[in-house]
């Protein structure tokens, strides 16, 4: 015997299923809110995450390093006082511009939990949401990597060189550590 689709059964479903449905687009626009809010090469950020291998990948990561990190490496490569000033002022410079930028985008990420919040998601719609914040993050690429190329300009080849293998150094610390993490949240034997 074949049910019909508005069988009293899947009209009583229904109701629960848009709830459902909602909640997960609503909690997936939140997710996706405080992921883009996140500063750029912070942790989770994803700003111009290796855009520059020649200067280690993560170059971005400096303009949100705690003061204390910074002056270790820049003395670790030899930076001088001028370079130092210099970078920091490039940094501010670049964060500033990058903390605008965030918040001129805040109104794409509320537009986006109130589409997907709706009872029928256009998704023409949701296509040139996610177009316009595909171009912010474009603009804030472009920052960084200004910034970055500023920062280069700043600092002699040997110690560009010195910088990258101190990030490599950094990843591979990093990558070990999450392996570590997820290997040990994994179930016991």
């Amino acid at each position: 015997m074949q049910r019909s689709m508005f069988s009293p059964l899947s009209l009583r479903r229904q109701p629960f299923r848009l709830l459902v449905a909602s909640a997960v687009l609503v909690l997936a626009g939140g997710l996706m809110q405080t992921a883009m809010a996140a500063p750029y090469g912070g942790h989770g950020g994803h700003g111009a995450h290796g855009a520059m291998p020649a200067m280690g990948g993560d170059m971005n990561g400096m303009f949100m390093a705690h003061p204390r990190q910074m002056e270790r490496l820049f003395e670790s490569i030899g930076a001088t006082a001028e370079q130092r000033a210099q970078i920091k002022q490039i940094a501010d410079a670049a964060r500033a511009d990058l903390r605008a930028q965030r918040q001129a985008g805040a109104p794409l990420y509320e537009q986006a939990q109130a589409l997907f919040a709706q009872p029928s998601i256009d998704e023409g719609a949701a296509e040139a949401l996610r177009q316009q914040m595909l171009a912010r993050h474009d603009q804030a690429s472009k920052r960084t990597m200004q910034a970055m190329l500023e920062m280069s300009r700043v600092l002699t080849p040997d110690q560009r060189k010195a910088l990258a293998d101190r990030m490599a150094e950094r990843r591979a610390t990093m990558e070990r550590h999450r392996a570590e993490r997820e290997a040990g949240a994994g179930p016991k034997r």
